[in-house]
């Protein structure tokens, strides 16, 4: 079994039931023996869905079908498992998907594009799709049964541990609960969301109220993490609002019970992206790259992305190397604006360079002191306007190579 990433929170958070909305996970033996690989997710009827996708041009099957599901307006339910991703798997990634949703679907009462689909795994294999088939009864059966932690056990591939995140929060006069878990520790770019994550709440609010929040929250969230810089075909995160608590509906995604929403939900959202990088795969530093002083926020993004994705800045803070110098390179290559006489860099709050050139009295010991450290702080500022963005990431060790080397093994 793979040991627990250095990084990882100290518990599974403990979530409350969200009213509308049941969770059953089941073991289909199609890749993982003697652990659960499938769960369900069903909200009860007058719930709304949300989602955002992955946007890679060879995306999988079931992001082509969940799309659709979530445009419709319709969506109900998800169905995902764990350990095939039925991706480039041609138009049989679809017959494979066909044949078990429209039973899943009459088993549920509801229409088949209502079940959305989610799989992570393996790419280029043809789902064996008995193996979810078999388990239709069990997990029906069981839903309502299950934990928001025993889900989240259910959908891990590489994760060295299950990510669970909550929070609960007032709303004029009424509780609302968010709910998230996700999966995702390897192939994690931010091109939408780079893994699988699923929301809920019980708060009341709009389908296009709810999509719009989602798609913002995100973009500050999940498309500010990066481990690897490669962006999966299966990314997708879904949002599902029940409707119980009893407080107005929510339907202008500028207002101010809106705003008291989208700020919650940004809040586990972001909680969940940070789990991703710390169990990012073989990580053992997690790393916070702020950039400010940009031509544009668009441009700190490139820049802060240029040096999260460098393996020669990522490389030397695994070895503990204070060799700021990588990170000049990374900025120089971004393609954003840049001028090397204005650039100032700090790492954990230390000034290291500034006015072209290392900084006055720098001194590498308490460099090194800090990139000793498992929480790493990198600050740029670029000196030309007031752009600015901060991002996640984690080091590059020998663990990655070992990891996906051996993946399909």
């Amino acid at each position: 079994m793979t040991d627990i990433s250095p990084l990882a929170p100290a518990d599974f958070p403990d979530m409350p039931v969200i009213a509308g909305l049941s969770l059953a996970t089941a073991a289909t033996g199609m890749r993982y023996k003697g652990r659960d690989d499938l769960m369900l997710l069903l909200a009860e009827e007058g719930a709304v869905f949300a989602g955002c996708f992955t946007t890679s041009q060879t995306a999988s099957a079931p992001v082509h079908l969940s799309r659709g599901g979530i445009a419709s307006g319709q969506a109900r339910a998800v169905i995902t498992n764990a350990g095939n991703a039925n991706a480039f798997t041609g138009s049989r990634g679809e017959e494979a998907i066909n044949a078990y949703r429209t039973l899943f679907a009459d088993a549920l009462d509801i229409a088949p594009e209502s079940l959305l689909i989610a799989s992570t795994g393996v790419i280029g294999e043809v789902l064996q799709a008995d193996f979810i088939l078999n388990m239709k009864d069990e997990i029906i059966a069981k839903l309502g049964s299950c934990s928001w932690q025993q889900a989240a056990e259910a959908i891990r591939t590489t994760d060295t541990f299950a990510k669970g995140a909550t929070t609960s929060f007032a709303l004029a006069d009424t509780q609302i609960t968010i709910n998230g878990i996700a999966k995702g520790s390897g192939m994690i770019a931010p091109d939408m969301a780079t893994m699988l994550a699923y929301i809920g709440t019980d708060a009341a609010i709009s389908q296009e109220c709810l999509q719009i929040l989602l798609s913002r929250a995100t973009e500050k969230s999940f498309n500010a993490i990066t481990v690897d810089s490669d962006t999966s075909t299966s990314d997708s995160v879904y949002l599902a609002a029940t409707g119980q608590a009893k407080h107005t509906p929510i339907t202008d995604p500028d207002s101010t019970q809106a705003t008291a929403f989208y700020n919650a939900l940004l809040g586990i959202l972001t909680d969940l992206a940070q789990q991703i990088v710390r169990d990012g795969e073989g990580a053992s530093k997690f790393i916070t790259i702020t950039v400010t002083g940009a031509q544009s926020d668009k441009d700190a993004k490139k820049i802060a992305l240029s040096i999260g994705n460098s393996p020669l800045v990522k490389t030397a803070i695994a070895g503990e190397d204070a060799n700021w110098g990588r990170i000049v390179m990374a900025v120089g290559k971004s393609g954003a604006a840049a001028d090397r006489d204005k650039l100032q860099i700090k790492i954990g709050g230390y000034l290291v360079a500034e006015d072209g050139a290392a900084a006055k009295g720098y001194e590498e010991g308490p460099i090194t002191r800090h990139m000793q450290g498992q929480e790493i702080d990198i600050e740029v500022d670029i000196g030309l306007r007031d752009g600015m963005a901060t991002i996640w990431t984690c080091d590059l060790t020998h663990g990655y190579i070992t990891i996906n080397g051996d993946y399909r093994s």
